[in-house]
């Protein structure tokens, strides 16, 4: 049987990843979306640099998926020149409420 300063070490050891991850607040990321919404909420959008290619739509898409996705272009590990300059200026609580509401937008 654990006593109860080990259940407590093992409680926070679960709880460490969960709160390295900040909440994204929609309506916050409402507010944060003028750089998003010029390319990516336009229905078969293309763009000319750095090269002619489709922007996604990105409304509906998993949140955990778009933080990934900016979280990448944030470090680098995920190239693209103008994604990897914009991504760069947000910090992860702008990421994660960002993430939060395209994840909301159907």
């Amino acid at each position: 049987m654990f006593h109860k300063p080990t259940w407590l070490a093992l409680g926070l050891l679960c709880a460490l990843p969960l709160a390295s991850l900040a909440a994204g607040n929609p309506q916050a990321g409402a507010k944060k979306n003028s750089m998003c919404v010029g390319c990516h909420g336009i229905d078969g959008y293309k763009t000319a640099f750095p090269s002619v290619y489709h922007v996604p739509k990105i409304g509906g898409q998993h949140a955990d998926y778009l933080v990934a996705a900016l979280q990448a272009y944030k470090t680098g590990t995920r190239k693209h020149p103008t994604m990897t300059g914009l991504a760069a200026q947000l910090s992860d609580q702008d990421i994660a409420d960002l993430a939060a509401y395209y994840a909301a937008k159907r």
